[in-house]
């Protein structure tokens, strides 16, 4: 059945506002742009434009979707990180823009600290920190682990559409154990799991319901994982080099203090652009070199 561009709107607009899509007109607009593969702002000037039944069946059928709360950007299939267009789907988090600003971190921190060695990202997911870092920073190796299958062939997809592959090296495993072999990083980088599994009735049904459980959740009230990766970093780091962690809210000054105690030296935290405390960074001391065996 065809419909006029304003009628589509405003269909499933109605349609997720009923289903408790907080953006329901934005995300409809989003929704039946991507079915026409025009621009939300095309279609505002075009309220009368007749969508043919083959697109609006293909609108609706997303819309279904959305109205079941499945994430937008799963349904769309692909979604912005930095200066990428990163595919994303149920094997992966969705990329978000708290993560791009960790990524601009650990690029300046590069930058003003001429840092071109080797860097780590630590359960890559689709992929978006390695694949950023690889085209945005100036390092001669990028390595990027999860312990997902699943994932990594995401991030392996996405590193191939964008180009990348030939930058980053993928190694299954849990959190630093596949880069045993590997030389002293610049950086290891990390969005770990950070969700304490006592908080999931909290979050959005989009998250709850469809993200990746095992990226999302962390025993020991959401610091199993941060605590873990701060631990286990020194012995892979250069000296100087950087340890760069996205925590939830509430958790920051716990891992600062964590990098404090392992002997990191200039911890800081970064809030992000809501005000909430969301990055730390903390690099090995200078005069602390990794030794043979230390791993």
């Amino acid at each position: 059945m065809t419909g006029t561009v304003a009628a589509l709107v405003g269909e499933g607009a109605a349609a997720l506002r009923a289903a408790g899509v907080e953006e329901a007109r934005r995300e409809a607009e989003w929704l039946l742009g991507a079915a026409l593969d025009a621009s939300d702002g095309t279609l505002r000037l075009r309220p009368d434009l007749v969508v043919d039944a083959v697109r609006a069946a293909r609108y609706r059928t997303w819309l279904d979707r959305r109205v079941r709360r499945e994430p937008l950007q799963y349904i769309l299939g692909t979604w912005p990180f930095r200066e990428l267009p990163l595919r994303v789907d149920g094997r992966g988090l969705i990329p978000r823009p708290e993560t791009e600003e960790l990524v601009g971190l650990v690029l300046a921190w590069a930058a003003r600290e001429r840092r071109t060695g080797a860097v780590a990202d630590i359960g890559t997911g689709c992929g978006a920190i390695a694949l950023s870092l690889a085209k945005e920073g100036a390092f001669a190796r990028v390595f990027a682990t999860d312990v997902s299958a699943d994932a990594l062939d995401l991030a392996r997809e996405n590193a191939v559409v964008l180009g990348l592959a030939d930058r980053v090296t993928f190694r299954a495993g849990s959190l630093l154990a596949p880069l045993a072999e590997v030389g002293p990083l610049d950086a290891i980088v990390s969005n770990p799991p950070y969700v304490a599994p006592g908080a999931a009735p909290l979050l959005a049904p989009e998250i709850r319901d469809w993200e990746p459980a095992a990226a999302l959740f962390a025993e020991a009230e959401g610091y199993a994982v941060l605590f873990a990766l701060v631990d286990a970093a020194p012995p892979y780091l250069a000296a100087g080099g950087l340890l760069a962690l996205e925590v939830g809210q509430g958790q920051a000054g716990v891992v600062a203090a964590r990098m404090t105690q392992r002997g990191f030296t200039g911890v800081r935290i970064v809030q992000d652009l809501a005000g909430v405390e969301r990055v730390v960074l903390g690099c090995r001391a200078r005069g602390d070199r990794p030794s043979e065996g230390e791993r």
